[in-house]
């Protein structure tokens, strides 16, 4: 049966390139704490799967371990990969970015990726190591081994120590977002800059952190639009210009956040759900690496 949708929007990035604003993580949902050569079948078929229902953006990362599943299911799917938007992420071995690049494209089976990341600022213990690290992503753009770079939980100073030397803007920074974690001085920077946002854990609200502020509201919100509090919570994103990327290891969820495209809040729906949001502080990862209070 033809999965009935409005296809995936994009956004355009700072060098001209596209990213479709709904993405398929593999991710907390797959993390893998036992040896990567062992493959997960479930999650090749959960991939196959979204991909048939035209998710073309794929979120990986190399200490997720779940590339070797990526890669297979790119691979099973015969999709062509022009049409596919891949993303992974370096961390586990940024101290050596151009080998963890080509240990990654080999497991996904790729020649090259959409995006490429640094997972997160806090291998650095000064300016000039992240300053060092993003000059060694530009020389993988060059290569053409990652057509776009960017960034991920990078707060404004991160960003702006990078962009001191930075030749090429980082094309986005990837943060945990959603209405208890809004980013208001973060996404600033952002605009500023031409940095694209996109929200990992964009359900948190509705997910993790029952209960709060927002609850009522997203769920007269759901009823309204017939979706769930789950796709109000994309849509909040979307309608933001924020990437949203999501996970399921369920069908039936992965179809429905795809309704997250057909429909659009209003802008003072928007702004409620804004201001009912900053009435909690809540954090669903990385707790121990960023401090309890920072709202940044």
């Amino acid at each position: 049966m033809a999965h009935v949708h409005t296809p995936i929007p994009a956004l355009k990035l700072n060098d001209g390139n596209s990213i479709p604003v709904l993405g398929y993580g593999t991710g907390t949902a797959w993390y893998k704490s036992g040896d990567e050569d062992k493959i997960d079948r479930n999650l090749v078929e959960s991939v196959k799967l979204a991909i048939k229902m035209e998710y073309t953006h794929l979120d990986g990362a190399e200490v997720y371990k779940t590339e070797p599943e990526l890669g297979l299911a790119i691979k099973e799917s015969g999709v062509s990969r022009d049409k596919l938007f891949v993303t992974t992420k370096v961390m586990r071995n940024i101290a050596d970015i151009k080998g963890a690049i080509k240990n990654s494209l080999r497991k996904l089976q790729l020649e090259y990726v959409d995006l490429y990341l640094i997972h997160s600022p806090f291998f650095a213990k000064s300016d000039s190591e992240l300053q060092s690290a993003w000059a060694t992503m530009e020389e993988v753009q060059k290569a053409g081994l990652a057509k776009s770079i960017g960034v991920s939980n990078y707060l404004p100073q991160h960003i702006e120590a990078t962009l001191k030397t930075a030749k090429v803007v980082p094309a986005c920074n990837q943060i945990e977002f959603h209405p208890y974690l809004q980013h208001s001085q973060l996404v600033e920077v952002h605009k500023k800059h031409g940095i694209a946002t996109v929200a990992y854990g964009p359900l948190t609200a509705v997910t993790k952190a029952k209960p709060g502020p927002v609850d009522e509201y997203m769920a007269s919100l759901a009823k309204k639009y017939a979706v769930s509090e789950g796709e109000i919570s994309l849509r909040w994103c979307i309608d933001q210009d924020v990437v949203a990327i999501t996970t399921s290891a369920k069908d039936h969820r992965l179809s429905d956040y795809l309704r997250a495209t057909t429909f659009k809040l209003t802008p003072a729906e928007i702004k409620k759900i804004k201001e009912l949001g900053e009435q909690k502080h809540f954090r669903g990862f990385w707790q121990n690496k960023f401090d309890k209070d920072d709202r940044s």
